[in-house]
């Protein structure tokens, strides 16, 4: 014998709360023979009457009041139920995990999240700080949703990556230092320096700009935290090569010059294929693209 399902459930909640079979089936658009028969094996497998029939109103019995209770709250649940996956499924409910490193969260997270939080506040999105290599090796484990990666990155099977936006990078130089309107890599290699660390693309990207200036300066100090060292510029340690994320900031302490030759930062968002992609993850992707084109639009 079958088990009681939610549509057999659905027709005793609609025949008691209208009174007829008649008007359940209208209601339900059933034919009025499926409302008799779902009443009926529901009755058959409980062994009991569940409806009163005769008069000019079908009420329920001692059991199908019973049976109703939990049947309301039954269906309540399934409705609930089925409301979350469509949310999941459509991006607004989830969670996003995201790994990005410092300056990207300091400087151009804040207003992604704001926008994320007006549009989908369904969706949290959980922030790790990392570098992109390790961003791209949690992806490709399904560790992380999304990262920020600086680009280009070696290729990882199944890790997709796409520009995002593209930074200038800058000298940050102790405001009590004489400096040049220009910095070249020979007037910045005899000064005290503060480098990334030397796993990071960034770090490989400025020695490549020294080595084009025939320079191979040692730093004073190497961290991976950039608005760390923003603080030891303006406290007059060292200078630093770091991508200007928003050119609106002001900088105490410091002088913020373009470098000759010219040197960028290019960012991208590195990701599972779009089929393993779930909807909140979508959505932010989504978000992020109206960012990277106010990004190109600066530029």
């Amino acid at each position: 014998m079958r088990e009681i399902s939610l549509d057999q459930l659905r027709t005793l909640v609609s025949v008691a709360d209208l009174g007829r079979f008649s008007a359940a089936a209208r209601a339900l658009h059933l034919a009025q023979p499926t409302v008799s028969l779902h009443i009926s094996e529901l009755e058959c497998r409980l062994g009991t009457p569940l409806l009163i029939r005769g008069g000019a109103r079908v009420t329920p019995t001692a059991a199908g009041n019973v049976l109703l209770e939990r049947a309301r709250r039954l269906l309540r649940d399934a409705a609930d139920a089925t409301d979350c996956v469509r949310r999941q499924a459509e991006g607004r409910a989830g969670r996003v995990r995201v790994g990005a490193p410092t300056g990207v969260l300091v400087h151009l997270l804040p207003a992604v999240l704001a926008a994320m939080a007006r549009d989908y506040p369904g969706v949290d999105v959980d922030i790790a700080i990392v570098g992109s290599a390790e961003a791209m090796r949690r992806i490709a484990d399904g560790s992380l949703d999304l990262g920020f990666v600086a680009m280009p990155q070696r290729p990882l099977e199944e890790v997709q990556v796409a520009h995002w936006r593209t930074d200038p990078m800058m000298a940050f130089v102790p405001a009590a230092w004489p400096a040049p309107k220009q910095v070249t890599p020979q007037w910045l290699a005899g000064r005290p320096l503060i480098f990334n660390d030397p796993s990071t693309h960034m770090y490989r990207q400025t020695m490549e700009w020294f080595a084009a200036g025939a320079c191979a300066p040692r730093a004073r100090m190497e961290l991976n935290y950039t608005e760390a060292m923003k603080s030891l510029v303006a406290a007059g340690y060292g200078a630093a090569v770091l991508p200007l994320e928003d050119p609106s900031l002001d900088h105490p302490g410091m002088h913020v010059l373009p470098l000759k030759p010219r040197l960028k930062r290019d960012i991208g968002l590195a990701h599972r294929p779009p089929a393993d992609i779930d909807g909140a993850t979508q959505n932010l992707l989504k978000t992020l693209a109206r960012f990277r084109v106010a990004a190109r639009a600066r530029a």
